[in-house]
């Protein structure tokens, strides 16, 4: 295959993934099979791409956050919960990285996690449906997503979004849409200093800076900030008459082709 259009298969593949319940990691494993192997720059550059893409979407709520705290007391207890949220995952995700504590994004780890993962989603859906729908932010699920993003930066193929959803939904949050949205934007200032931290690494490494293809880097990041939009206000659109039952499937069937794929 082309090198350009590997390149935009990468773009799609993580604007798709990286903010859909499915793991973005267990994706490109199966990517990497057909396709060359791209460098840490690359990789980081197209997430960054998905990144913006959901700030775009939210970027409405993400404004009144930042402006309209001093004067509004809803918003400003929401500004409070979001930013502890960020707090606890930046802290324990850092605690974790220090301490070594993360398993290798291979097949095996990846797979058991998609499995797991997708009888988390009906276990968590099966509790859900006899809850009532609210949507309040409490301090509960403020902490638990930010415990549930460091989860899943410790066992890859978890999925980042997915476990903030779920963990939301979980400890109160009933509101699909709103769980969804309060995990996105807790996403939101976790990833982009997750990729300026692995940025800043790469940024010593001049051969890679070198010998990037910034074209081709170019056009994957501009694929995976489209993709990734289209994708987020899909499942904003699929949530608010469905549940998460099918990604549930869908996690183990890849989880499954993985295993059988590879091992």
């Amino acid at each position: 295959m082309d090198s350009l259009l590997q390149a935009i298969v990468l773009g799609i593949i993580e604007g798709l993934t990286e903010f859909l319940p499915i793991s973005s990691t267990g994706h490109l494993l199966i990517a990497q099979a057909w396709l060359e192997r791209r460098s840490d720059l690359f990789n980081i550059v197209i997430q960054v791409g998905a990144i913006l893409a959901v700030t775009l979407v939210y970027r409405q709520r993400i404004m009144r956050l930042l402006f309209d705290w001093t004067h509004d007391a809803a918003t400003r207890d929401e500004l409070i919960k979001t930013t502890f949220a960020f707090f606890i995952t930046g802290v324990l995700g850092l605690a974790a990285k220090k301490a070594g504590v993360e398993l290798p994004e291979t097949v095996i780890p990846v797979a058991l996690a998609l499995i797991i993962g997708g009888l988390v989603i009906f276990a968590v859906e099966h509790w859900a449906k006899s809850e009532p729908l609210n949507d309040h932010l409490s301090w509960r699920v403020a902490i638990a997503v930010g415990v549930a993003q460091v989860i899943a930066g410790v066992f890859p193929g978890t999925s980042r979004s997915g476990a903030a959803i779920f963990a939301a939904l979980l400890f109160g949050m009933t509101h699909r849409a709103r769980a969804a949205e309060f995990a996105f934007i807790v996403g939101i200032p976790t990833m982009f200093a997750a990729s300026a931290y692995e940025l800043y690494k790469t940024a010593g490494d001049a051969s890679a800076w070198a010998h990037e293809s910034w074209t081709e880097l170019g056009i994957a990041f501009a694929v995976s900030a489209i993709v990734g939009f289209a994708s987020v206000k899909w499942l904003l659109r699929f949530i608010s008459t469905h549940n998460f039952n099918a990604f549930a499937w869908y996690r183990i069937a890849l989880g499954a082709v993985l295993l059988w794929m590879f091992v």
